[in-house]
């Protein structure tokens, strides 16, 4: 196993060994520029975040709700590139010493190269990477690359996957399982939604490896609400639109780093 997705196994243990869940922000790569893309996972780790994901911009973002998108499409218009997701992990991995993981649809790596991607993602020192859209079936190609890589690939589960199907995903995926904790896209929600805890029981009965919830979690209070349940807590669009609403890149930043001290305490119980 490299260091890339021992990093990431050793983070999510200390959190459990310590009682509470993991945070793990998101933030998409190349918003609102690339350079700021950077410090804002920076902020992010340093506000109190265990993990960040950094999304590749999409055009059609199947699992992102309008926050994200908005993003996104600034991202994209500003010419972000595959490269640029790359240099974001590797400058905010260096600058922090934290795993840094890629959220990605599978087209992007699929055009780039299977084989080209994960070792310039291993290169950058990433963690490994979340797939929403790739198949567990059709994976065999991705997990033979990342495993060779030392990458850990995730998959993401939702409350419509059977038993069976949730077996299926959890015995080839690692790092995490991704529980999406409703049917639908990312945003903040006024409440986390109830069939997220019966999930991440489903599906810890098919696994021993960390289950963390996203999809609707803003609040320190929703994070403490799953984090009693759930392994990890996944916030995105909450800092996603930390920054769209702030005057300026700067007060963006800053922004993102006072939220994930919130979120930070919030999985301690703190709140």
């Amino acid at each position: 196993m490299s260091g890339n997705v021992r990093l990431l196994n050793d983070t999510l243990a200390a959190a459990r060994s310590e009682g509470r869940a993991a945070l793990i922000a998101y933030l998409p790569a190349g918003f609102p520029t690339v350079d700021g893309g950077i410090e804002a996972v920076k902020a992010a780790l340093d506000g109190g975040a265990d993990v960040v994901e950094v999304g590749l911009p999409h055009s059609d973002p199947v699992l992102d709700g309008p926050v994200i998108q908005t993003a996104d499409d600034i991202a994209l218009r500003g010419g972000v590139k595959i490269a640029d997701v790359l240099r974001t992990v590797r400058e905010a991995h260096a600058a922090t010493g934290r795993p840094i993981l890629v959220m990605t649809y599978w087209n992007p790596i699929d055009r780039y190269g299977v084989e080209r991607f994960t070792a310039e993602l291993a290169e950058a020192g990433g963690a490994g990477c979340i797939l929403p859209d790739l198949p567990v079936q059709e994976s065999a190609l991705w997990r033979e690359h990342a495993e060779k890589h030392g990458l850990a690939t995730v998959f993401v589960v939702a409350p419509s996957s059977k038993d069976e199907r949730l077996a299926e995903i959890t015995a080839v995926g690692s790092g995490f399982v991704y529980a999406a904790s409703l049917m639908g896209v990312t945003g903040t929600r006024a409440s986390v939604s109830s069939q997220a805890e019966d999930l991440v029981r489903r599906t810890r009965a098919t696994t021993d490896i960390p289950v963390c919830v996203g999809l609707g979690v803003s609040t320190p209070a929703q994070a403490a609400e799953v984090a009693g349940f759930a392994d990890g807590v996944i916030v995105g669009s909450a800092f996603v639109k930390g920054m769209l609403d702030a005057p300026d890149d700067a007060a963006g930043v800053a922004a993102v780093r006072a939220l994930a001290a919130d979120l930070a305490k919030g999985v301690r119980g703190q709140v």
